[in-house]
C-alpha cells in the first residue's frame, strides 16, 4: 500500500567514524521499551495516542520502490524459499508507491494529484491519531530553487505545506538538523542542503481569524525578524536559511483560517512562501545599514558586477551618493582602477598574511574576503586566528558572509559555496579564535526549542 520509506543505518565497519554509532547503540540497548515495525499503508486509519514523525517523499525527486529492486530481486533469489511470506511478488509494489510517477498514470497531471490527494490524506490520518499536546515531526530537505514572481520558492516546498495545512495542522517552527555527511557524492561541487529540515506540527485551533495579505504582512515583517537574526546567531548555514525562516514565517501564515489576497481569493501557500522569501530579503538588506560606507558600496557593485570590471563613471556615480571615493577604496585594498575600469579585487589578488591589527583602514568587506581566503587556502586554525585578530569585527563578518550568499545563491552558485562555508564554520572559528585549538564540535548547536 501507499507507505513512507523507513531509514535503516549504514555504516562501514572499519574506520575511525564507527564510534559514534557505537554510542548510538549502547544507549539504544539500555532502553527498556522493545521496538516493533509493521507494513501498512500510510493514508489509512492509524490507532491513537502515537508520537507521530515522519520523513516523506520528495515529490519526484526518488523512486523508491523502482530503487528497492535492486536489493529485493537478489534477495528474493536468495531467500524465498526460507521466507515466502517476505517475497510474494517478484518485483516490489509500485503502484501504491506515494510518490509522482507519470509513468504509472495516463498523464503527469494525474499523477501529481495523486500524490497531492495522497499527502493530504496521510496527514488528514495523522491529525486524527496525534496525541494532545505532542507536536508531529515532519523532516523535509527540499531545496527551494525555483523563481516565481520574482521570488525563490519550490514546488515541492509548497505541496507539502499545502498538504498539511489543508489537514488541519499548523506549521509553528522549523529547525535545520545536519544529517548530510560533508563531502557526500551529492554535496561535491554544489550547493546541496547541509541539513535536513524538521517541520513541528500542532492541530489549529478551530477558530481562526480570516485576514487580508496587508495585515498578515504586517505580521510577517513583525515577527520574523527576530527569529531570523536567532538563525543567524546559532550559525544555520547560508544555503539552510531560507528552509529554516520558513518555520516562523509559516507559523504566522498557517494561524490563520484564510489569507485573503487582493483578488479575494485564498492566498496559497506557494504566494506565502515567495513573500516570507521577501521579507528574509528585507531583513538581510536592513543588516547593510551595519556596515561601513565602503562595504556598503562593494555590496552594490558586487550585486551588479560580481568580479568583473565595471566602467569608472558608473562607480564614481555609485562612490558620490554613498560618501566614498573610488582612490579610497583603492588605498583600502578592495577595489583595482585603471584604463577607466574599476573593478573589485578577488581573493587571489589579496596578499598573503594580512595583518589587521597593523591595517588602519580596513573595511568589513576586505576582513571577510580575507576569511574566506584563509579557510579556503589554510583551513579553519588560520581562519580563527583571523578572526581573533579582528575583534569586535569578526560578527559584522559574518553577517556580511549571509549576505553575499544570498546575492550569489540563484545568478553565481559557484561564488556563493565559500561564503556558506565561513558561516557554517562559524562555530568553530570562534572557539579557536578563544582558545587556539579545536575539538570536534557537539552536533547539536546551541539553539532555540523548537516548537513554541
Amino acid at each position: 500500500g501507499n507507505y513512507f520509506p523507513a531509514d535503516f543505518v549504514q555504516m562501514v565497519e572499519v574506520g575511525e567514524r564507527t564510534g559514534r554509532l557505537e554510542k548510538v547503540l549502547d544507549r539504544l540497548g539500555s532502553l527498556p521499551l522493545p521496538g516493533t515495525a509493521v507494513q501498512a499503508d500510510a493514508r489509512s486509519p492509524v490507532t491513537g495516542g502515537w508520537a507521530i514523525s515522519t520523513d516523506p517523499p520528495y515529490y519526484d525527486n526518488v523512486g523508491y520502490a523502482d530503487l528497492s529492486d535492486f536489493f529485493y530481486v537478489p534477495l528474493r533469489m536468495m531467500l524465498q524459499t526460507e521466507y515466502p511470506e517476505l517475497f510474494p511478488t517478484i518485483q516490489t509494489p509500485k503502484s501504491a508507491e506515494l510518490i509522482s510517477d507519470p509513468s504509472r498514470h495516463e498523464s503527469v497531471e494525474q499523477a501529481n494529484d495523486f500524490f497531492e490527494t495522497g499527502f493530504v490524506d496521510v496527514f488528514r490520518e495523522a491529525l486524527a491519531a496525534a496525541p494532545s499536546g505532542i507536536p508531529m515531526t515532519v523532516f523535509y530537505a527540499f531545496k527551494q530553487n525555483e523563481k516565481s514572481e520574482g521570488s525563490i520558492v519550490s514546488t515541492g516546498w509548497a505541496t507539502i505545506l499545502e498538504a498539511i495545512m489543508s489537514a488541519g495542522w499548523t506549521i509553528t517552527a522549523t529547525w535545520p538538523v545536519r544529517t548530510e555527511r560533508p563531502g557526500r557524492m551529492r554535496d561535491n561541487g554544489s550547493n546541496a542542503l547541509a541539513s535536513s529540515v524538521v517541520l513541528a506540527c500542532r492541530p489549529r485551533p478551530d477558530v481562526a481569524d480570516v485576514v487580508d495579505r496587508q495585515l498578515y504582512m504586517r505580521a510577517l515583517r513583525d515577527e520574523l525578524r527576530g527569529p531570523l537574526r536567532d538563525l543567524q546567531k546559532a550559525s544555520i548555514a547560508p544555503v539552510d536559511l531560507r528552509q529554516a525562516a520558513i518555520g516562523p514565517g509559516m507559523a504566522v501564515f498557517s494561524r490563520y483560517a484564510k489569507v485573503l489576497g487582493p483578488d479575494g481569493e485564498p492566498m496559497p501557500v506557494r504566494t506565502a512562501l515567495g513573500l516570507i522569501n521577501q521579507v528574509l530579503g528585507e531583513v538581510l538588506d536592513e543588516q547593510e545599514v551595519d556596515f561601513d560606507s565602503e562595504t556598503r558600496w562593494a555590496i552594490q557593485w558586487f550585486s551588479q558586477f560580481f568580479e568583473s570590471e565595471g566602467p569608472y563613471g558608473v562607480a564614481e556615480q555609485l562612490a558620490v551618493s554613498m560618501n566614498v571615493s573610488i582612490e579610497g577604496m583603492v588605498k583600502s585594498g578592495i577595489l583595482g582602477s585603471g584604463g577607466g575600469k574599476v573593478r573589485l579585487l578577488g581573493r587571489d589578488d589579496l596578499p598573503d598574511g594580512w595583518d589587521p591589527t597593523v591595517d588602519l583602514r580596513k573595511p568589513v568587506w576586505e576582513a571577510t574576503q580575507h576569511l574566506v581566503k584563509r579557510l579556503e587556502s589554510e583551513g579553519e586554525s588560520s581562519a580563527g586566528r583571523l578572526l581573533r585578530q579582528l575583534g569586535g569585527m569578526g560578527e559584522s563578518c559574518r553577517e556580511l558572509a549571509y549576505r553575499l550568499y544570498t546575492i550569489c545563491e540563484t545568478t553565481q552558485p559557484k561564488m556563493a559555496g565559500p561564503y556558506n562555508a565561513l558561516a557554517a564554520s562559524w562555530p568553530q572559528l570562534q572557539q579557536i579564535a578563544r582558545t587556539d585549538t579545536y575539538t570536534e564540535p557537539t552536533p547539536v548547536v546551541e539553539q532555540q526549542t523548537l516548537d513554541t
